[in-house]
Protein backbone atom coordinates (compact mmCIF):
# COMPACT_ATOMS: atom_id res chain seq x y z
CA UNK A 1 0.00 0.00 0.00
CA UNK A 2 2.86 2.45 0.79
CA UNK A 3 3.27 3.35 -2.93
CA UNK A 4 -0.36 4.60 -3.62
CA UNK A 5 1.55 7.54 -1.00
CA UNK A 6 4.49 8.00 -2.59
CA UNK A 7 4.37 11.21 -5.59
CA UNK A 8 7.50 10.18 -7.02
CA UNK A 9 7.45 11.59 -10.39
CA UNK A 10 5.36 13.91 -10.20
CA UNK A 11 5.81 17.89 -10.53
CA UNK A 12 3.82 19.95 -8.17
CA UNK A 13 3.03 23.79 -7.90
CA UNK A 14 2.88 25.15 -4.58
CA UNK A 15 2.15 29.15 -3.88
CA UNK A 16 3.06 30.64 -0.83
CA UNK A 17 5.81 28.25 -0.53
CA UNK A 18 7.91 31.04 1.70
CA UNK A 19 6.09 30.06 4.68
CA UNK A 20 4.08 28.06 6.63
CA UNK A 21 1.69 25.73 5.51
CA UNK A 22 2.94 26.41 2.04
CA UNK A 23 6.79 25.97 3.04
CA UNK A 24 5.84 22.83 5.08
CA UNK A 25 3.97 21.52 1.69
CA UNK A 26 6.89 21.80 -0.06
CA UNK A 27 8.94 20.18 2.41
CA UNK A 28 6.56 17.06 3.24
CA UNK A 29 6.03 16.95 -0.96
CA UNK A 30 9.77 16.64 -1.88
CA UNK A 31 10.31 14.37 0.92
CA UNK A 32 7.42 11.49 -0.50
CA UNK A 33 10.15 12.08 -3.76
CA UNK A 34 7.87 14.92 -5.91
CA UNK A 35 9.76 17.56 -7.86
CA UNK A 36 8.65 21.03 -6.06
CA UNK A 37 7.85 24.45 -8.10
CA UNK A 38 7.82 27.33 -5.10
CA UNK A 39 6.16 30.31 -6.24
CA UNK A 40 5.85 33.00 -3.74
CA UNK A 41 6.99 36.67 -3.14
CA UNK A 42 9.32 37.41 -0.40
CA UNK A 43 13.08 36.02 -1.85
CA UNK A 44 14.82 35.39 1.05
CA UNK A 45 12.33 33.05 3.04
CA UNK A 46 11.47 31.82 -0.42
CA UNK A 47 15.05 30.22 -1.07
CA UNK A 48 15.14 29.67 2.57
CA UNK A 49 12.24 26.94 2.13
CA UNK A 50 14.28 25.60 -1.24
CA UNK A 51 17.08 24.91 0.56
CA UNK A 52 14.99 22.68 3.23
CA UNK A 53 14.03 20.38 0.50
CA UNK A 54 15.07 16.93 -0.60
CA UNK A 55 17.75 16.27 -3.38
CA UNK A 56 15.26 16.90 -6.28
CA UNK A 57 15.30 19.39 -9.46
CA UNK A 58 13.29 22.03 -7.75
CA UNK A 59 12.66 25.40 -8.84
CA UNK A 60 11.40 28.53 -7.52
CA UNK A 61 10.07 31.52 -8.93
CA UNK A 62 9.59 34.90 -7.17
CA UNK A 63 6.61 36.20 -8.26
CA UNK A 64 3.19 38.48 -7.23
CA UNK A 65 0.55 35.66 -8.65
CA UNK A 66 -1.78 38.85 -8.60
CA UNK A 67 0.25 39.91 -11.35
CA UNK A 68 -2.24 37.09 -13.68
CA UNK A 69 -0.10 38.14 -16.79
CA UNK A 70 2.74 36.89 -16.31
CA UNK A 71 1.73 33.29 -14.95
CA UNK A 72 1.81 31.49 -17.91
CA UNK A 73 5.57 32.07 -19.04
CA UNK A 74 6.77 30.67 -15.73
CA UNK A 75 4.06 27.80 -16.02
CA UNK A 76 5.69 26.85 -19.86
CA UNK A 77 9.11 27.48 -18.17
CA UNK A 78 8.21 24.55 -15.31
CA UNK A 79 7.16 22.56 -18.23
CA UNK A 80 9.83 23.07 -20.79
CA UNK A 81 12.60 22.20 -17.65
CA UNK A 82 10.80 19.33 -16.17
CA UNK A 83 7.83 18.08 -17.87
CA UNK A 84 4.33 18.30 -17.03
CA UNK A 85 2.91 19.48 -14.08
CA UNK A 86 0.56 16.77 -11.47
CA UNK A 87 -0.15 18.86 -8.80
CA UNK A 88 -1.21 22.13 -7.74
CA UNK A 89 -1.54 23.24 -4.30
CA UNK A 90 -3.01 27.26 -3.72
CA UNK A 91 -1.58 27.80 -0.18
CA UNK A 92 -1.01 31.95 -0.62
CA UNK A 93 -3.46 33.70 1.12
CA UNK A 94 -3.70 36.60 3.44
CA UNK A 95 -6.19 37.32 6.48
CA UNK A 96 -8.10 40.17 7.57
CA UNK A 97 -10.01 40.90 10.87
CA UNK A 98 -11.61 44.21 10.24
CA UNK A 99 -15.77 44.89 11.42
CA UNK A 100 -18.11 45.00 8.65
CA UNK A 101 -19.21 48.37 9.73
CA UNK A 102 -15.66 49.34 8.20
CA UNK A 103 -14.81 47.05 5.49
CA UNK A 104 -14.18 48.85 1.92
CA UNK A 105 -14.49 47.43 -0.96
CA UNK A 106 -10.91 47.56 -1.82
CA UNK A 107 -10.48 45.20 1.14
CA UNK A 108 -12.76 42.35 -0.11
CA UNK A 109 -10.75 42.86 -3.46
CA UNK A 110 -7.26 42.10 -2.17
CA UNK A 111 -8.97 39.06 -0.08
CA UNK A 112 -10.53 37.68 -3.02
CA UNK A 113 -7.44 38.53 -5.74
CA UNK A 114 -4.85 36.77 -3.67
CA UNK A 115 -7.18 34.07 -1.60
CA UNK A 116 -9.20 32.80 -4.41
CA UNK A 117 -8.46 34.42 -8.27
CA UNK A 118 -4.92 34.30 -8.39
CA UNK A 119 -5.36 30.26 -7.16
CA UNK A 120 -8.40 29.61 -10.02
CA UNK A 121 -6.09 31.68 -12.46
CA UNK A 122 -3.16 29.58 -11.90
CA UNK A 123 -5.36 26.12 -11.62
CA UNK A 124 -6.88 27.30 -15.49
CA UNK A 125 -3.23 27.82 -16.90
CA UNK A 126 -1.83 24.48 -15.66
CA UNK A 127 -5.16 22.53 -16.81
CA UNK A 128 -4.36 23.47 -20.55
CA UNK A 129 -3.43 20.03 -22.01
CA UNK A 130 0.29 21.20 -23.05
CA UNK A 131 1.09 21.75 -19.43
CA UNK A 132 -1.33 19.08 -17.55
CA UNK A 133 -0.08 15.65 -16.74
CA UNK A 134 -2.13 12.37 -16.37
CA UNK A 135 -3.79 11.77 -12.99
CA UNK A 136 -3.19 15.47 -11.45
CA UNK A 137 -4.71 16.58 -8.24
CA UNK A 138 -5.47 20.33 -7.76
CA UNK A 139 -5.84 21.40 -3.48
CA UNK A 140 -7.06 24.73 -2.07
CA UNK A 141 -6.32 26.10 1.10
CA UNK A 142 -9.67 27.51 2.54
CA UNK A 143 -10.40 27.84 6.37
CA UNK A 144 -12.20 26.43 9.12
CA UNK A 145 -13.69 30.41 9.31
CA UNK A 146 -15.62 29.49 5.84
CA UNK A 147 -18.21 27.09 7.81
CA UNK A 148 -18.05 28.77 11.15
CA UNK A 149 -16.54 31.84 11.24
CA UNK A 150 -16.06 34.45 14.11
CA UNK A 151 -16.78 38.56 14.39
CA UNK A 152 -14.36 40.50 11.97
CA UNK A 153 -13.91 37.98 9.01
CA UNK A 154 -16.72 38.62 6.88
CA UNK A 155 -14.05 39.45 4.06
CA UNK A 156 -11.82 36.54 4.95
CA UNK A 157 -14.74 33.73 5.66
CA UNK A 158 -16.27 34.65 2.05
CA UNK A 159 -13.13 34.69 0.25
CA UNK A 160 -12.66 31.43 1.98
CA UNK A 161 -15.79 30.47 1.14
CA UNK A 162 -15.81 31.16 -2.27
CA UNK A 163 -13.08 28.41 -2.57
CA UNK A 164 -15.10 25.53 -1.17
CA UNK A 165 -17.97 26.12 -3.88
CA UNK A 166 -15.79 26.79 -6.70
CA UNK A 167 -14.04 24.13 -6.59
CA UNK A 168 -17.05 22.44 -6.60
CA UNK A 169 -17.58 23.64 -9.77
CA UNK A 170 -13.93 23.39 -10.86
CA UNK A 171 -14.39 19.50 -10.20
CA UNK A 172 -16.95 18.86 -12.11
CA UNK A 173 -15.55 20.49 -15.35
CA UNK A 174 -12.03 19.29 -15.13
CA UNK A 175 -12.87 15.33 -14.30
CA UNK A 176 -13.31 15.00 -18.31
CA UNK A 177 -9.44 15.57 -18.00
CA UNK A 178 -9.31 13.07 -15.02
CA UNK A 179 -7.95 16.15 -12.63
CA UNK A 180 -9.26 16.02 -8.95
CA UNK A 181 -10.01 19.03 -7.27
CA UNK A 182 -10.39 19.54 -3.42
CA UNK A 183 -10.21 22.44 -0.80
CA UNK A 184 -8.75 21.66 2.37
CA UNK A 185 -10.16 23.83 5.42
CA UNK A 186 -7.64 23.73 8.52
CA UNK A 187 -8.56 24.95 11.53
CA UNK A 188 -6.35 27.68 13.29
CA UNK A 189 -2.50 26.35 12.80
CA UNK A 190 0.25 27.71 14.58
CA UNK A 191 2.02 29.68 11.88
CA UNK A 192 3.61 33.45 11.78
CA UNK A 193 -0.62 34.46 10.55
CA UNK A 194 -1.78 32.87 13.66
CA UNK A 195 1.21 34.70 15.63
CA UNK A 196 -0.02 37.91 14.46
CA UNK A 197 -3.76 36.99 15.15
CA UNK A 198 -2.30 36.54 19.11
CA UNK A 199 -0.91 39.46 19.43
CA UNK A 200 -4.12 41.36 19.69
CA UNK A 201 -5.59 39.12 21.80
CA UNK A 202 -5.33 39.19 25.42
CA UNK A 203 -3.89 36.45 27.47
CA UNK A 204 -7.47 35.18 28.90
CA UNK A 205 -8.44 35.50 25.51
CA UNK A 206 -5.99 33.44 23.76
CA UNK A 207 -6.65 30.67 26.76
CA UNK A 208 -10.11 30.85 26.14
CA UNK A 209 -9.78 30.55 22.30
CA UNK A 210 -7.23 27.54 22.32
CA UNK A 211 -10.21 25.62 24.68
CA UNK A 212 -12.69 25.62 21.34
CA UNK A 213 -10.03 22.71 19.74
CA UNK A 214 -10.44 19.27 21.43
CA UNK A 215 -7.00 17.99 20.00
CA UNK A 216 -5.14 21.74 20.54
CA UNK A 217 -3.69 24.19 17.52
CA UNK A 218 -2.22 22.10 14.64
CA UNK A 219 0.66 22.45 13.15
CA UNK A 220 1.73 23.12 9.40
CA UNK A 221 2.17 19.12 8.83
CA UNK A 222 -1.28 18.30 9.82
CA UNK A 223 -2.37 20.21 6.74
CA UNK A 224 0.48 18.61 4.50
CA UNK A 225 -0.01 15.19 5.28
CA UNK A 226 -3.82 16.05 4.13
CA UNK A 227 -2.97 17.37 0.92
CA UNK A 228 -0.14 14.56 0.64
CA UNK A 229 -2.84 12.08 0.44
CA UNK A 230 -5.47 14.59 -2.05
CA UNK A 231 -2.25 14.33 -4.09
CA UNK A 232 -1.41 10.83 -4.00
CA UNK A 233 -3.35 8.38 -6.39
CA UNK A 234 -4.46 6.78 -2.59
CA UNK A 235 -7.39 9.76 -2.91
CA UNK A 236 -8.00 8.82 -6.99
CA UNK A 237 -11.71 8.52 -5.91
CA UNK A 238 -12.16 12.03 -4.31
CA UNK A 239 -13.20 15.06 -5.87
CA UNK A 240 -14.98 18.06 -5.43
CA UNK A 241 -15.26 18.03 -1.53
CA UNK A 242 -13.55 20.21 1.52
CA UNK A 243 -11.71 18.38 4.13
CA UNK A 244 -11.64 19.76 7.29
CA UNK A 245 -8.88 19.24 9.88
CA UNK A 246 -9.27 21.24 12.98
CA UNK A 247 -8.27 19.85 15.80
CA UNK A 248 -12.43 18.81 16.42
CA UNK A 249 -13.17 22.55 16.28
CA UNK A 250 -16.37 22.66 14.08
CA UNK A 251 -17.52 19.33 16.33
CA UNK A 252 -18.56 21.93 19.31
Amino acid sequence: MQHLFSLKNKNIVITGASSGIGRQCAISCSKMGATIILIARNKNRLIDTYNKLDEGKHLYFIQDITDYDKIEAIINDVCSKLGKIHGFIHSAGIEMTTPFKIMKPEYYSQLFNINVVSGFNIAQIISKNKYIGNQSSFIFISSIMSIVSNAGLIGYSTSKGALNSGIRSMAIELSKKKIRVNSISPGYIQTEMMKTAELRMSKTEIEEFRKNFLLGLGEPIDIANACLYLLADASKWVTGTNLVVDGGYSSK
